[in-house]
């Protein structure tokens, strides 16, 4: 597609990256199921291995299959490259490895997925890395929480597992203001329904286990560059600045520019962290790309079908989801989320902790597992599981509470859902 730009979301969902096969001309990605890549002679190898020539060497750097989704992926988000790697927590370390060094920060919202914030809090340390929790809704909390260590700035755009909308152009603004790129997780929102580039972002991770692929089959992640940031200019990212010593004194932002985090997170990322997406899953996830838009509008016409019921409840304290006029986030869903609050919330029941077990396990339509983005309806106690390892403090920030169900809204009938959270609460209730 020589003017890809051009093109609208549903088109580009399908075609963007992929021609037909050049050898068979089949119309699908084929699955480039190899290890490895025949070059054309000495002087080929010797070019690829030197980053003068872009092809294929080894497939846990590069593969056809990948690449497709990689260019797929980037043009939706209106990025310059993408990086595919194995999860989306494996796209989070990706994000930060060529920015953060010992002793570096990260400033990053309380809002966030469970698994993230015990990544950020507990495991990044023991690569001499931390990171300081900041309520997003604060601006100025969050330009006083950066300091000359700091390296980078990390929310979700519709945060997991409350649902809340980060001002992005906001917190974009700070972070430009400190000389800071803007990490934006937008798996729960997709390109779909917000593209945070646009509003400011430098870096967007995703998991690809979630919307994008849409039917429970694949764990991975990506990393989409804007390519508009500046990696040259404070001095702070010798990563991508400085000479790379593996490379022969190559400075990947003079060599690349637009392109120079994305060339460092194949030449260096995928080289030595081996956080290698399979091209199996690369072709699950581009099959599952081709019906975003069309699943995405289910998603958010039953999420606020679903969410106004159960804010009737008389067995519900309170529903988190942006898409209601109550939600005090209603407000940026016209300005983020022009199409939509996502199929993501949760459900604070009266009857606290113990209602919300009995709630689950009630439920017979609803899968109880710990995933979301699933054209099934899913459900799942987050205290319990995805954020059982933070403190009590840590859970009520993050929207995941004892008293709190976190629920990710399918494409089923709406009617259907509506009389299966009907019987559940009154069995949870009862």
């Amino acid at each position: 597609m020589s003017d890809a730009p051009s093109f609208g979301f549903d088109t580009l969902q399908i075609h963007a990256g992929s021609r037909p096969d050049p050898a068979t001309g089949a119309r699908q990605t084929p699955i480039y199921q190899t290890t490895a890549y025949v070059f054309r002679d000495a002087e080929h190898a010797a070019a690829l291995f030197n980053l003068q020539e872009v092809g294929y060497i080894y497939s846990r750097l590069t593969n056809p299959t990948v690449a497709v989704l990689q260019e797929r992926v980037a043009t939706l988000e209106g990025g310059a490259g993408a990086v595919c790697c194995s999860s989306g927590h494996a796209a989070q370390i990706m994000a930060l490895f060529p920015l953060m060094g010992p002793g570096k920060n990260v400033v990053v919202s309380t809002r966030l997925y469970g698994g993230t914030v015990t990544q950020f809090s507990q495991t990044i340390k023991r690569f001499g890395w931390s990171a300081k929790f900041v309520d997003f809704d604060d601006t100025d909390a969050v330009a006083a929480a950066i300091d000359d260590d700091t390296r980078a700035v990390f929310c979700e755009s519709i945060a997991n597992p409350g649902g809340y909308i980060t001002d992005l152009k906001a917190i974009a603004k700070v972070a430009d203001a400190a000389g800071l790129p803007l990490i934006v997780d937008n798996t729960s929102a997709t390109p779909y329904l917000c593209r945070p580039i646009e509003h400011g972002a430098t870096l967007v991770v995703h998991s690809l286990t979630k919307y994008l692929t849409g039917n429970g089959t694949v764990t991975g992640g990506v990393v989409v560059d804007s390519g508009t940031f500046d990696w040259a200019a404070s001095g702070k990212f010798p990563s991508l600045s400085e000479p790379e010593p593996a490379y022969h004194g190559l400075k990947f932002a003079e060599t690349f520019g637009p392109l120079a985090f994305t060339f460092h997170g194949i030449a260096i990322g995928l080289r030595d962290l081996g956080m290698t997406l399979n091209p199996q899953a690369a072709h699950y996830t581009l099959m599952g790309i081709e019906t975003l838009s069309l699943r995405m509008e289910r998603h958010v016409q039953n999420a606020v079908e679903v969410a106004g019921w159960l804010e009737g409840h008389d067995a519900v304290a309170g529903v988190t989801y942006a898409g209601l006029p109550s939600s005090p986030y209603h407000g940026r869903v016209k300005t983020i989320c022009p199409k939509g609050a996502g199929g993501l919330f949760t459900v604070k029941l009266k009857g606290g902790y113990e209602a919300c077990v009995k709630f689950v396990d009630s439920l017979e339509i609803f899968s109880h597992v710990a995933n979301l983005g699933d054209t099934r309806s899913l459900v799942i106690h987050s205290a319990s599981t995805t954020h059982r390892q933070l403190t009590p403090e840590q859970q009520e920030a993050a929207g995941a509470a004892p008293d709190v169900v976190r629920i990710s809204i399918g494409i089923e009938d709406a009617k259907d859902l509506i009389a299966d959270l009907d019987q559940a609460l009154a069995k949870a209730s009862a």
